[in-house]
């Protein structure tokens, strides 16, 4: 039998195969790959020719190309359609994979040939995008162990090796505590506040499992309603001490231990490669440069979001003792008494805007959105394989009918898929041999399913959710360079979310709401009073949600950016003393955040979570520019498309913001957008 994995893909626009690939293809697919990876860059190092940029840096960047596609194939899956037999792979090829990119960076030839295009680039009269990518190739040598001599090399490879198990490891373990968890509710008492579908959903949830009465979970469209309106305070305080115990229970589910660990090695790995911290390796290569920029950053709009963060916090406080007699509020009041102040002061709430945002309108919405921007067309197709039946597959074309790309959209929870919303990649865009081979990109959501009264309604901040990830996308989708390595979103971590954050922004645009928010049952579009209403309440608790953020922010630095890590004894007394300058709550002594924050040791964003904040600052001042012109100026948003969207990471990217906007980003744009500053 031959493997799908190993042949062309005879599909419609080469997209993967899905319903034709066992589980036990992906092992021996991943080893042959890595094979024949090898191969070819066996082939550029016994190149007996002069080293060129043609015959070793592009020949490089374009090598292990199926390799990269059955990763991206397998690593999505595990994402968002794991099981026990995908996850065990996982931590099976993990370690090959880890030790072949190593192989790579560690290859003393390979390295050779590289240096001598490197130490020639002033004679080769290359592009800039060439420059980019010479340059990038030379440094992921240099800055990841390529100087070494051969014992520091081998304990590189062993530190890597271990991180990816680890990383792993952490993830499922979240994955297995959020699977883990029901709050089963068999008195209807119980239910008082909660809207009426998150009733219908508990109810439904139930009946899946052959149980009688409600289920409620840890997954977000269940955990956040409940959080939100129930009145039940005991069973609130109970379910939010069980998604904030995640991991961190002493039991065989632990990450204390994996946190420990993670963060050693990361530190031993940076001390090796010559730096101070894994902050100072990470921040090298982003637009922040260094863990001062980061925490003089994050402190700067700390000094000016705390005054205004207390001040809500004490209102926040004042009113639940007036309402209901609470003498200190605690975590599990946070949401529930800000939602019922936000409807006191705007007479607004989730369950009166939910009716205007059917999911399948807000996603003709995000649709429409980037047609009269970017002049795109989305046709649903159904020739496409899937990997799941939720999953809504569209054929991406421009004004010209000419083809952009393959989008998949994956919008309901599940149990093999974790929590949050992300976008990703199964198919980079480049050009080779002439031919600009087009990506195809996914984005992943987890938002409230269908009832068998109700369609899928979404709360306002499922909206701004799905034109986040829309908007990654869009960076994905209109991606126009010549290498891989360079396309789409593989930009520095900390401008990544600025086409991501840019489009949140539409979302409280009258123009732009009036296009997509109609009632689901009388077609009614959104009133006006409740477009001034999201307007206006858009910073209700700015201060509060900005200290929560920097918290997250700092809390990663602390981790990242500590020199001595082998003394941390205890997480959560680091985490504590990490918290205690953003924190309004009480502490929670049975719950702690670090055992199962994703971004930062299983996803991509360790030393770099402070760049959600860094990029608010670039989308508030990019969406001036667009308010200035007129929020769907052609004018701008080419701009945008040709300096930022279709520019990947081609070049450092103050450079390719400052020629879209024609200056510097002013952080005043944000602290205006936030209401922190008049």
């Amino acid at each position: 039998m031959i493997n799908i994995l190993l042949k062309k893909f005879e599909t419609a626009f080469n997209t993967a195969p899905f319903s034709k690939i066992k589980n036990e293809d992906f092992l021996p697919a991943i080893k042959q790959g890595i094979e024949d990876a090898k191969n070819e860059i066996d082939t550029i190092t016994k190149n007996p020719e002069v080293p060129t940029f043609a015959n070793t840096i592009e020949a490089l960047d374009f090598s292990g190309e199926q390799l990269d596609r059955i990763t991206s194939i397998f690593f999505n899956l595990n994402s968002a359609e794991t099981n026990e037999e995908i996850q065990n792979i996982a931590q099976e090829v993990s370690p090959l994979l880890s030790e072949f990119s190593n192989d790579i960076t560690l290859n003393e030839a390979l390295f050779k040939r590289v240096k001598a295009v490197y130490e020639a680039k002033d004679t080769l009269n290359l592009t800039t995008e060439q420059e980019t990518l010479l340059d990038k190739k030379y440094k992921s040598f240099s800055r990841n162990g390529a100087n070494l001599p051969e014992d520091k090399k081998q304990q590189l490879r062993e530190i890597d090796k271990a991180l990816s198990k680890l990383s792993l490891k952490f993830g499922e373990n979240v994955l297995a505590e959020t699977n883990k968890y029901e709050l089963h509710i068999t008195n209807e008492d119980d239910l008082a506040g909660l809207p009426e579908g998150a009733i219908e959903a508990a109810a439904q949830l139930a009946e899946s499992k052959g149980k009688d009465g409600w289920l409620i979970t840890l997954d977000y469209p269940s955990y956040i309603p409940f959080m939100t309106y129930a009145d039940n305070r005991q069973l609130r305080k109970k379910l939010a001490i069980a998604f904030g115990a995640k991991a961190f229970k002493n039991d065989a589910l632990d990450n204390q231990e994996i946190v420990l660990k993670i963060v050693k090695l990361r530190h031993e790995r940076a001390n090796l490669l010559g730096y101070k911290t894994h902050a100072d390796f990470v921040l090298e290569e982003r637009m922040a440069k260094t863990p001062e920029t980061v925490q003089t950053f994050l402190n700067d709009i700390l000094e000016k979001a705390k005054p205004a963060a207390l001040d809500e916090f004490a209102n926040l406080e004042q009113f639940a003792k007036d309402l209901d007699g609470i003498d200190r509020l605690q975590k599990w009041d946070s949401a529930y008494y800000s939602e019922k102040l936000k409807q006191k002061l705007f007479d607004l709430d989730d369950e009166k805007l939910k009716p205007y945002f059917k999911l399948e309108n807000v996603i003709k919405g995000a649709f429409t959105v980037s047609e009269k921007l970017f002049g795109l067309r989305f046709e649903e197709i159904n020739t496409i394989d899937k990997y799941h039946d939720d999953v809504l597959t569209y054929k991406v074309t421009n004004t010209e009918g000419e083809y952009i790309s393959i989008l998949y959209a994956d919008f309901f929870p599940r149990p093999g898929k974790r929590n949050g919303a992300w976008m990703t990649v199964y198919k980079p865009q480049y050009v080779k041999h002439g031919e600009n081979s087009r990506p195809h990109i996914s984005i992943v959501c987890n938002f409230t399913k269908p009832t068998k009264s109700k369609p899928s309604l979404l709360t306002f901040n499922e909206v701004t959710t799905l034109f986040h990830e829309f908007g990654h996308a869009l960076h994905g989708m209109l991606a126009n360079t010549t290498y891989p390595s360079l396309s789409g979103t593989s930009v520095f971590w900390d401008f990544v979310e600025l086409p991501s954050q840019v489009l949140e922004n539409w979302c409280y645009e009258k123009e732009a709401l009036e296009l997509f928010a109609t009632h689901y049952e009388t077609g009614e579009v959104i009133p006006m009073e409740l477009i001034e209403k999201i307007k206006a309440s858009a910073t209700f608790h700015e201060g509060m949600q900005t200290l929560r953020q920097l918290s997250f922010g700092l809390l990663d630095m602390s981790w990242h950016g500590s020199e001595s890590p082998e003394n941390i004894t205890s997480v959560k007394d680091f985490e504590l003393k990490a918290f205690e300058n953003t924190k309004l709550y009480p502490d929670v002594s049975e719950n702690c955040m670090s055992t199962s924050f994703s971004h930062i040791f299983q996803g991509g964003y360790s030393s770099g979570y402070y760049s959600y904040k860094w990029a608010e600052v670039l989308d508030a001042d990019a969406f001036e520019y667009f308010k200035e012109e007129g929020i769907f100026s052609m004018d701008v948003a080419t701009k945008f498309k040709d300096h930022v969207l279709s520019q990947g990471g081609t070049q450092d990217p103050m450079t390719l913001y400052k020629r879209f906007r024609g200056k510097e980003p002013q952080p005043e744009a944000l602290l205006r957008r936030a209401g922190l500053i008049k």
